[in-house]
């Protein structure tokens, strides 16, 4: 297996755009760092403008889509989940007994799902030369041997923007920590390793028009709702029905950018009998209702509103 293929739980990517991106989610967590230029984000969020020197966080599974205001230059930085809670479980060693509870702590105190960063040019051209290793170190092929460069690279972002990062306000006692279902540590490439997990992701995948239930979904990988809920959430971060959610805004932004269809018509298709509803749930995942979305992906008056 050429190392190209592996898992690593680091990736850093720079990337130009120059037209319209998304919405797209990945099963990691994303620290993007604006290099240059500006453009328009729709996400959980809502519409918010975003230039150099501005980091956006996006959670694992969280839809984000991106319209350049002429050209933008990110560099963005893939972190897998697991290898992210390990990382609180030891800043909060003091307070934390072992990962289960850190797991829960960082639910706690990252709340948001999306945020934008206002880390201002200086800061963001601090972080450059430590991005562009990053990057280098990335597609050299020899993750193993550079795991601790990157490492060190990774962390020196992180000190830099973890003061702008919101978080909620959290008691660390000992009895006052939040419950959460505990997740053992998994290899995965941005992917669950549990069997019935990814079973039912594809399931939702394969057919998210389809109205599934959560008796339904644990009828086909034979456990009870609540085992398919906990071992659900744990590998992607969201409930099947969230995750359905997002699979349909997904598919509903592409039909909205690619025909003519009325929304109403494409509501159905992608599985919401009701217009209305559909309209709340895609404005809720991508930022912005259906009609807004459907102007601004083809072109017209792009840059109001």
């Amino acid at each position: 297996m050429s190392s190209t293929t592996r898992y690593h739980p680091i990736l850093a990517r720079t990337r130009a755009m120059h037209s319209y991106v998304g919405p797209v989610a990945y099963d990691c967590v994303q620290v993007i760092v604006v290099r240059s230029g500006s453009a328009i984000l729709f996400s959980e969020f809502g519409q918010r403008p975003v230039t150099i020197g501005d980091v956006i966080l996006l959670a694992a599974n969280t839809l984000c889509c991106c319209e350049p205001e002429g050209r933008i230059t990110v560099t963005t930085i893939y972190l897998d989940v697991d290898y992210l809670i390990d990382q609180v479980r030891w800043q909060y060693a003091a307070y934390l007994r072992d990962r289960y509870e850190a797991q829960g702590f960082a639910e706690t105190v990252y709340t948001e799902p999306t945020q934008i960063l206002h880390a201002g040019e200086d800061r963001a051209g601090m972080l450059m030369p430590w991005l562009d290793e990053l990057v280098a170190l990335s597609t050299d092929g020899g993750f193993i041997e550079n795991f601790y460069r990157m490492q060190a690279l990774l962390f020196n972002v992180l000190h830099v923007i973890a003061p702008f990062i919101k978080t909620s306000p959290v008691r660390t006692s000992v009895t006052e920590r939040a419950r959460a279902w505990p997740s053992l540590p998994r290899l995965r490439r941005f992917a669950p390793l549990r069997d019935e997990a990814r079973r039912i992701a594809d399931l939702l995948r394969n057919d998210p028009e389809h109205r599934w239930s959560m008796s339904e979904l644990a009828n086909e990988v034979h456990l009870s709702k609540s085992q398919v809920g906990r071992l659900f959430a744990e590998a992607y971060g969201k409930s099947p029905i969230a995750y359905l959610t997002m699979l349909r805004a997904e598919r509903m932004a592409g039909l909205l950018r690619t025909t003519d269809a009325p929304i109403a018509v494409i509501a159905r298709e992608v599985g919401w009998g009701d217009p209305d509803f559909a309209a709340r749930q895609f404005r809720r995942s991508v930022g912005l209702p259906p009609s807004r979305y459907r102007t601004i992906t083809r072109g017209e008056g792009s840059q109001s509103g």
